[in-house]
């Protein structure tokens, strides 16, 4: 077999062996060093080849796939500088725990360190941030039976290794020439099985001894519930044994219509009357809130209250570094552990949860009020008028910056939409990207993105080619001309008007409209608030992808979130209860 032979029959390998493991969805980008990879990909025929030709948007539609589906999606780019533009993607899918096969091809090392073109140090290109990583080598004939081996462990690194779901990486040396022909793979097991299998990382044990009974015995308790929550079920059940009011981050699944819901934390721990309330025990599943209200009140909660962290993975989701404990268990060993002793005691009516409820009606019904006053478009109102009006069945995907805020304070529980978001490193970078991913995983499903027009302005790359994918996918971009969120800091008020805008509003003076009409996709601007809904859904029935641009000012969407802030105070002092 000739060397390019071999590294033919080598790549082939690795594509069956991702197959076998479950990977359904491949993301390449254009060059030649990672021939025989693309080659392999393309020939394989099981796999659905998307060519993206950036490779950062190549990254972060990977990672919409992963976090769309659960599974790793293989992105493949060259060598050089193409391989460093997967970092941003590989960092977010690190901290926001998403399954990502990064396959960078390389040089081979009598070409390192000798200024050959496009070779960079790609062994450890990624450093920390990732779950496993292997640079085999060039493929060496006497290796063979290691190769399946490597594609195998690749990608259950990825998805059930120790530290949880996350990015793999592989760099994969080619010598040139990189066109050859795969000869016969090297056996693997019996029935299609993969050549590894195995949840590793779940350590979803039992529960300690005693804390169920303890926490059955703990009338003002509370679930705070993030994006990576776990299953949206068990929580619920947990909470509903314990009787204890849950707070809800649209990410976590949980935020439905039920008794226990409580979906305007971020603006009741704004007054003055509930941020007095002090819990007994918190117990928080997930990723942190978007809110820094909610965050700053649970951290000045103080250490008699104690605060539990739980997670299958033992991952360390504490800020404020105020929990006493982390508990390595998923919601369902808790809620089984605390039905099993019967769950909460008899509770008089109304009391600690009561109280949440009142104030949970009494926010909610000033919010739908407040935004129905503005006939003008409002970033809250979107917020709200979106989630509301979706069909079922629906992915939305948020923005990080003010539009997952804005989703998170301001929607109201509903069923049937499933709400995600790039929120572990929290940037704005590669959204319409991720979002395209998202929509990948299942081109037939609606998805909808909400952005801001600079996350729009920073990867408009990724809408080359997006036409002719094949999904359904309507993007709504808030474009209050610039940086929206600084607006909400003291830099906006404390320094000269033409040095804020100059150094964080940064207006772009774009028009968002001739760069997606540049693309061929639809777009359409919304002239009031009552427009949006009507808008989205059209754009949704009629396929595609499309672009509804809601324009919005800067200063007025400051005094829209007073205003909301300021009702909801009325209400709940009105109220007249504390906790």
């Amino acid at each position: 077999m000739t060397p390019a032979d071999l590294q033919a029959t080598f790549a082939a390998t690795l594509v069956d062996e991702w197959v076998r493991a479950g990977v359904r969805d491949a993301v390449v980008a254009p060059g030649s060093r990672s021939t025989p990879v693309l080659l392999a990909v393309a020939r394989d025929g099981r796999l659905r080849v998307h060519v993206v030709l950036d490779e950062r948007s190549a990254g972060f539609v990977a990672l919409g796939l992963g976090l769309a589906t659960g599974r790793p999606a293989v992105v493949v780019t060259t060598s050089g500088t193409a391989a460093v533009e997967l970092h941003p993607s590989v960092v977010e899918a690190h901290h926001a725990g998403v399954p990502l096969l990064a396959v960078t091809a390389d040089r081979p090392p009598e070409l390192q360190g000798v200024g050959a073109p496009q070779t960079v140090e790609q062994g450890a290109l990624f450093g920390s941030a990732v779950r496993w990583s292997a640079a085999p080598g060039v493929a060496d004939a006497g290796a063979q039976h290691a190769w399946r081996s490597l594609a195998g462990r690749a990608v259950l690194e990825a998805t059930a290794g120790p530290g949880g779901p996350g990015p793999v990486h592989l760099n994969l040396a080619f010598r040139e020439p990189l066109l050859g022909q795969a000869g016969p793979l090297p056996a693997g097991r019996d029935g299609g099985r993969p050549w590894h299998d195995g949840p590793r990382g779940d350590r979803s044990g039992a529960a300690p001894p005693g804390l169920a009974e303890r926490l059955s015995g703990v009338e003002r308790g509370l679930v705070v519930a993030g994006g990576g929550s776990g299953d949206p079920t068990a929580l619920r059940r947990l909470a509903e044994a314990l009787d204890w009011p849950v707070l809800a981050d649209p990410r976590s699944g949980c935020r439905i219509p039920h008794p226990l819901t409580i979906a305007a934390a971020d603006a009741l721990v704004r007054t003055e009357q509930i941020r007095a309330w002090r819990p007994e025990i918190v117990l928080r599943f997930g990723q942190p809130w978007a809110s820094r209200v909610l965050n700053t009140w649970l951290g000045a909660l103080g250490a008699d209250v104690e605060q539990v962290l739980v997670d299958p993975f033992g991952t360390w989701a504490d800020p404020e570094r105020i929990s006493s404990t982390v508990l390595g268990v998923g919601a369902d060993v808790l809620a089984d552990a605390v039905a099993a002793v019967g769950g909460a005691r008899t509770r008089p009516g109304g009391g600690w949860t009561g109280r949440w409820q009142a104030a949970e009606a009494a926010a909610q019904q000033a919010i739908r009020e407040v935004i129905g006053r503005h006939r003008e478009v409002t970033e809250p109102g979107v917020a709200r008028t979106l989630v509301g009006a979706l069909p079922e069945g629906t992915t939305l995907f948020v923005s990080s910056s003010m539009p997952v805020r804005d989703v998170e304070w301001f929607a109201a529980p509903r069923a049937g939409v499933r709400v995600v978001s790039n929120r572990g490193a929290n940037g704005i970078d590669g959204v319409l990207s991720t979002a395209l991913g998202v929509a990948l995983a299942e081109p037939e499903a609606p998805v909808v993105a909400l952005i801001g027009d600079l996350s729009f302005l920073y990867d408009s790359g990724a809408l080359l080619w997006a036409r002719s994918r094949g999904v359904r996918l309507t993007y709504v971009v808030v474009d209050n001309d610039g940086g929206g969120i600084f607006s909400f800091l003291p830099q906006a008020a404390a320094l000269p008007a033409e040095l804020f805008e100059r150094l964080w509003a940064t207006p772009h003076r774009s028009d968002l409209r001739a760069i997606a009409a540049a693309q061929g996709l639809g777009v359409t601007s919304v002239p009031d608030g009552a427009a949006l809904a009507p808008a989205v859904l059209d754009a949704l029935d009629t396929g595609g992808v499309h672009v509804v641009i809601a324009s919005t000012d800067r200063g007025s969407n400051v005094a829209v979130h007073d205003e909301l802030q300021q009702e909801v105070g009325r209400r709940v002092d009105a109220l007249g209860s504390s906790g």
